[in-house]
């Protein structure tokens, strides 16, 4: 009996299942990339709307991180800082510069002539109150997908450093999303928290080490010590999918 089908159609099936596993990978890689927002790409790194130079401020001149995102330590948010924070310094340092103008623009507001007082002609409100610019539209860098609860004032509050999610912010004259803030990221720190913990007083001090480590093994007193911070702050970071998924 006659074949009903020429022989290369036997390899029909198998060409067309591998046919249907590249698209269907690149249309997932396509989907992946393209949907998943900026801000979680490591090496994102926006233009602000100014020039503000972190390895100057918190390298060179040493500001503390708290200084400027001052309600990590009591809120589940990093604030962005708002123009009076800047102005706490730049009302006096390069005061002209016009690098600055949007900041003072945001800080002076109604008071176009800037000499502290609000005239008839300013008060373009007609209340008698002396009003604010619009805010710095700073562009978010680091930020958690919508479905994922991340509390800044727990972790800080536990010995973990800026620097274990956003890199050593203190090097780098423009910031940029250092750390992949992942999902196997974030679970390998709960799983291992000691590797990640140090003494409270120095959770800001982007280039502590600890002291008294061996060449041989550095990371080993990290441990040890990371063990007896854990154990001190009963540190015991949930590995359910509810801690981080609410």
């Amino acid at each position: 009996m006659r074949n009903l089908f020429p022989r290369w159609a036997n390899s029909l099936p198998v060409k067309l299942i591998f046919a249907l596993s590249v698209i269907g990978g690149t249309v997932t890689a396509g989907i992946t990339y393209y949907a998943t927002p900026k801000y979680t790409r490591v090496g994102y790194q926006p233009t602000q709307p100014v020039s503000y130079n972190h390895s100057f401020h918190a390298g060179e001149l040493g500001l503390d991180c708290r200084y400027c995102h001052h309600g990590v330590e009591k809120s589940s948010h990093a604030n962005i800082p708002g123009a009076q924070v800047c102005m706490s310094c730049h009302k006096n340092i390069k005061a002209n510069s016009p690098l600055l103008e949007p900041i003072r623009a945001s800080y002076f507001g109604e008071d176009t002539d800037r000499d502290g007082v609000l005239s008839d002609v300013e008060d373009v409100n007609g209340d008698g109150i002396l009003n604010s610019g619009p805010s710095v539209p700073w562009v978010r860098i680091h930020k958690t997908p919508d479905y994922v609860y991340f509390n800044h004032a727990i972790h800080v509050n536990r010995g973990v450093s800026c620097v274990e999610c956003h890199g050593r912010v203190d090097q780098m004259e423009v910031v940029h999303h250092d750390k992949p803030l992942s999902m196997s990221f974030c679970l390998d720190c709960h799983r291992n928290p000691e590797n990640s913990l140090r003494p409270m007083k120095e959770v800001t001090n982007l280039a502590w080490t600890i002291s008294g480590q061996t060449e041989a093994n550095p990371h080993i007193d990290q441990i040890h010590a990371g063990l007896d911070i854990k154990s001190k702050w009963g540190v015991n970071p949930p590995l359910s999918c509810t801690g981080c998924h609410r």
